[in-house]
């Protein structure tokens, strides 16, 4: 038995894996916990990420991804070897060939980082692809044919926005404010109006529940239990979706403003396409409530979210895994 080629959407705050034939087999938090002291990983994924916040001071929960790019190269390895042991597609013969996204202005040593953790991980060849085009794909956007495509895909490090025509990134930006900046605003903003601090977990809670971008669409409130800056004490506050909107302002208008100059530098030809066809929105922060009524409000195109947009980067890998040896030219 041969072992099957797999695609890794190897992101900031999830990595999913797509293995050819199967479909998406595994969608895991990018955390791993090690020991400090010994430099043990303990655990990696979801049972990582119920230790955060929560672990004594030998013990350190972290992201090894930052922003789309390794930050830890260590953690980053022994979390790739543990999510592919676990998938188990490695045999006795062979080893996977592994397809990889990456955010679209990444430099040639963070590329190189990627393959050699990937390839240390047990991957026999490692090819990397830029995100935005692999979310197209998963989209089910035509990029291969001659007309205009735009696409804003919301990670949780990076925000990457491409327009593209003929399998091509015509023009394209890559910010590092995404899912995680969202929730460190939030964070900041509860510890200063509040004097109460909290975890990435309860911000990114926040979010969720009753976050929104655009003003007066969402009236909902909720309770959040934190630490008292004061006292030091337990508390419980309401915050409200007016007040998620005010905190995520300032970050979601850089998103906006992005997406505004890769439409300026577009061909006219191609704006002509995307005022047809739309802006296509995928990534985690794509289900943020409003970013959609935002974005159609400030770019005056039509702006719809994509299927499962969580799921789009490792479908896209799944798609061109189909198409591997077909594949003229791929980006290393």
């Amino acid at each position: 038995m041969f072992a099957r080629d797999i695609g890794i959407d190897l992101g900031t705050a999830n990595v999913l894996i797509h293995v050819k034939g199967k479909g998406i087999v595994l969608n895991q938090p990018t955390v791993v916990a090690m020991d400090r002291n010994t430099g043990k990983v303990l655990e990696v994924g979801e049972d990582a990420q119920r230790m955060v916040g929560r672990t004594p001071e030998n013990i350190e929960a972290t992201r090894p991804l930052k922003d789309g790019i390794i930050a830890d190269f260590d953690a980053t390895e022994a979390m790739l070897k543990y999510f592919i042991q676990k998938i188990n597609v490695r045999s006795f013969l062979s080893r996977p060939r592994m397809l990889i996204c990456c955010p679209t202005n990444i430099t040639k040593v963070e590329q190189q980082a990627i393959k050699q953790a990937a390839e240390k991980a047990g991957g026999k060849k490692v090819f990397l692809e830029e995100e935005p085009k692999v979310a197209a794909i998963g989209a089910g956007m035509e990029i291969y044919e001659p007309y205009g495509n735009m696409i804003v895909d919301i990670g949780g490090g990076t925000t990457d926005i491409a327009v593209l025509s003929m399998g091509e990134i015509v023009t394209a930006s890559s910010i590092k404010i995404a899912g995680n900046r969202l929730d460190q605003e939030i964070l900041q903003y509860i510890k200063k109006e509040y004097q109460l601090l909290i975890g990435e977990r309860t911000a990114e809670n926040i979010k969720i529940n009753v976050g929104t971008v655009f003003p007066a669409t969402r009236t909902e409130v909720v309770d959040i239990r934190g630490r008292d800056r004061i006292t030091g004490l337990p508390r419980t506050i309401s915050v409200s979706s007016e007040e998620i909107e005010k905190a995520l302002r300032e970050p979601v208008q850089v998103i906006v403003q992005t997406a505004r100059k890769v439409l300026e530098r577009t061909p006219p030809e191609l704006s002509a396409d995307i005022i047809e066809r739309g802006v296509t929105l995928t990534g985690g922060g794509a289900l943020l409530h409003g970013v959609d009524q935002l974005l159609f409000e400030e770019l005056k195109v039509p702006v719809m979210i994509a299927d499962s947009p969580m799921d789009c980067v490792a479908a896209g890998t799944g798609m061109i895994l189909e198409n591997m040896d077909k594949r003229s030219k791929i980006v290393l």
